[in-house]
């Protein structure tokens, strides 16, 4: 990891999922759902970053996510799909009132962003996200 910013989305991501973590301990499964996309968010900020890529929009780093790193076989495309599923869900959880995500979609979307983070790691460590 070249770009110190590139430690610092990652360190930002598991901070996130560690916070989903406690919020789904808690019982608070939509702003658990949230801070787990954020999680992926973040981590999928870094990996972008290693390639001295950056975007304006949640939309636009799902997308380049996608063409730069699951389209090329880079990285699981289902990690992308992932992404994708998360982003949906933390739609629901912070724009609708009351409860919207149930205890398994928490749970689903935590466990996605465990592996997310670990792949990406695992894909900066190998040096398939470096440029």
């Amino acid at each position: 990891m070249k770009d110190p910013l590139v430690g610092e989305a990652l360190e930002k991501a598991e901070r996130s999922l560690n916070a989903a973590q406690r919020l789904l301990a808690e019982g608070d499964f939509d702003f658990a759902a949230s801070r787990a996309y954020y999680s992926m968010f973040y981590a999928a900020e870094g990996l972008l970053l290693s390639q001295g890529k950056t975007f304006s929009s949640h939309g636009a780093v799902i997308a380049a996510f996608g063409e730069q790193f699951a389209h090329p076989g880079t990285i699981p495309v289902r990690l992308h799909r992932y992404m994708i599923d998360a982003f949906a869900l933390r739609g629901l959880a912070d724009y609708r009132f009351g409860r919207s995500v149930a205890r398994e979609d928490a749970d689903l979307v935590l466990a996605h962003a465990r592996e997310f983070i670990d792949e990406i790691v695992r894909a900066l460590g190998s040096g398939r996200g470096e440029a």
